[in-house]
């Protein structure tokens, strides 16, 4: 740390006060990095700069010019104001979970003619279905809901048709939209459904088996082959939820062991007194395990995982003040099958985290020591942040950006960034100019953190674009170019004098940097395949800037093909686009036009 910046920190500290709230630590670009909370705001807040620290507590000290700090009445509302922070600024030292995305469950809806699905955007407030979960293997979810409707004829079609469909015909679904269906036969598969769903899987094998051995007696061996499969598929799943608990508990059990800078944590989710899955993690840690584990908690459930009745926690977590946040019934156990639920679950964690440590240890060793040789190519002493970009196209000319993040080659997936790209620009040098413009333009306009590097997929030219934009803007950010050889393997640096830098392959510079090289050109092209996916003509529609949803699907339902939606005049567009992107559309489908002559 610069012996100003330290000074002037040592003599700020002595004005904070001995009270509960909230501190915020800020970076030479006065950007907030960090947000924590203690009950001793004063002895928190020295123990960063006094004593010695290590692996990532020392980078987040070296990277810390400034801290700030509210006082609060009481922990609880510290606790409030840190996770407020915390989501505003999305501070790059706190903690990140590894999937943002919330886990599955599976619902039974609450209609007259209900339907089966896996679902993952859990409305709580207006939640009246029943649901099921959670589900860690998505795969597992889908494969038990593919099953339920293989054997339960229940409503397959989100909206009721005019005649019976194929599922009617092939016997998986009782013609709802047509027939008149007894509500007690519904009723009765709904209860059958249920107690599988509970781990109850008798009355489901049964129908199996039973159709299965009339398919081998009518020589059907491919069908009697299906079912058996689907029955080892339930006894696999099953198997999995070995734990029994003879009784109907119904909770989620955070577990955790901590070793140096680590937190290893083990979640488990108990269903009516079965083990129905678990979560394991490890993360890097600055605080105090019991003031991770309440961030770590909090975060897990605001992903959209859905609340359930009870929590259990070790008793060093703080569960009076996580229950008074979460508003549910947080416990730790003393005694019983639930305290050995829970040492198991810690032995657990204990495991994962020594079979994995020494990796993490040179992992972590790797990557700084990467960042340091990135340092000297550069010249400075700060590279943190790096933000990443590629283009992708269609038919070799509809392009597409995208942008990945890496906080110390750590990739944060919630900064990543993709772009539909103007359809003027018909080639790569064009996209990147737009892509890049329009990334620092916002970054500048609404005063976002900047990066200390952009790296650039590309040469000597697209190094030159992103110069040319940066300057442009005024802004005083680095830049690189990952050039390829005639392999199209990346083999050097290209800087923004045009010099070529070298690179061992058996650096870890360089393999850090192709871990990000090929993060953007994956991101990139995911893009391409999920636009490709919603159908041809809904794909082409999401190129052009301006049409949403709700437009897309008015074109869709009026139009409903490429060759219509081509025919029509601008005027005639603008009954659902306004002028100026009716006339962008109407540009774009001649340019596609005139492209596949």
């Amino acid at each position: 740390m610069n012996p100003e910046i330290k000074k002037y920190i040592k003599e700020k500290l002595t004005l904070v006060p001995e009270k509960p709230g909230s501190y915020q630590m800020r970076n030479s670009d006065n950007i907030i990095i960090y947000v924590g909370k203690a009950k001793n705001l004063k002895n928190r807040l020295k123990s960063y700069f006094t004593g010695t620290v290590t692996g990532k507590t020392q980078m987040l000290v070296n990277d810390i010019t400034d801290f700030e700090y509210i006082v609060t009445s009481s922990e609880l509302e510290s606790l409030i104001l840190e996770i407020t922070l915390i989501k505003k600024y999305n501070p790059k030292y706190n903690i990140l979970l590894k999937d943002d995305k919330s886990y599955p469950y599976i619902e039974i809806t609450n209609d007259k003619y209900p339907s089966v699905k896996v679902v993952r955007n859990i409305n709580r407030k207006k939640r009246t279905n029943k649901l099921f979960g959670p589900y860690p293997n998505v795969f597992a979810a889908r494969r038990t809901v593919e099953i339920i409707n293989r054997m339960y004829p229940l409503r397959k079609c989100n909206n009721f048709n005019k005649e019976v469909c194929l599922y009617y015909h092939i016997e998986e679904c009782l013609g709802y939209c047509k027939k008149d269906i007894d509500a007690e036969k519904v009723e009765t598969m709904k209860k059958e459904i249920t107690s599988f769903l509970k781990g109850d899987a008798k009355v489901l094998t049964s129908k199996m088996e039973a159709r299965m051995y009339k398919a081998s007696n009518d020589l059907n061996f491919e069908k009697a082959k299906e079912y058996k499969e689907m029955i080892n598929d339930i006894n696999i799943t099953l198997a999995k939820q070995n734990m029994d608990l003879n009784k109907k508990y119904n909770f989620d059990m955070f577990a955790y062991y901590k070793n140096n800078n680590y937190l290893s944590i083990q979640v488990f989710f108990i269903r009516d007194g079965l083990l129905f899955g678990r979560h394991s993690e490890i993360i890097t840690i600055l605080d105090d395990e019991s003031e991770e584990m309440l961030e770590y908690i909090i975060k897990f459930y605001e992903k959209n995982n859905l609340l359930p009745k009870e929590i259990i926690v070790s008793d060093k977590v703080d569960n009076k003040l996580l229950e008074e946040y979460l508003n549910i019934k947080i416990t730790i156990p003393k005694k019983g099958d639930i305290k050995s639920l829970l040492n198991i679950a810690i032995n657990n964690a204990t495991i994962a985290l020594k079979e994995k440590e020494e990796t993490l240890k040179k992992n972590d060793s790797e990557r700084l020591n990467a960042l340091e040789d990135l340092k000297k190519i550069l010249n400075t002493d700060k590279v943190s942040r790096i933000e990443a970009f590629d283009n992708s196209h269609l038919f070799g000319t509809f392009y597409v950006g995208a942008m990945v993040v890496f906080d110390d080659f750590l990739p944060n997936k919630n900064l990543y960034r993709k772009y539909k790209v103007n359809i003027d620009n018909i080639d790569d040098l064009s996209a990147m100019r737009e892509v890049i413009y329009r990334r620092y333009y916002k970054v500048l306009m609404e005063n976002l953190e900047k990066p200390d590097l952009i790296i650039v997929d590309g040469g000597k030219n697209q190094v030159k674009i992103a110069k040319e934009i940066i300057d442009a803007l005024n802004l005083d950010i680095k830049i690189l170019g990952l050039k390829k050889d005639d392999k199209h393997k990346t083999n050097a640096l290209i800087d923004v004098y045009g010099t070529e830098i070298e690179l061992n392959s058996k650096s870890n510079l360089f393999l850090f940097l192709t871990k990000v090289q090929d993060e953007v050109h994956n991101f990139a092209i995911s893009y391409h395949r999920n636009i490709k996916s919603k159908g041809m003509l809904s794909s082409l529609l999401d190129l052009v800037e301006g049409i949403g949803e709700i437009r897309k699907k008015q074109l869709l339902r009026k139009y409903g093909s490429l060759k219509k939606m081509r025919e029509a005049a601008p005027e005639e567009l603008q009954t659902i686009l306004n002028k100026e992107v009716a006339q962008n559309l109407h540009n774009y489908l001649t340019t596609i036009d005139n492209t596949n002559k």
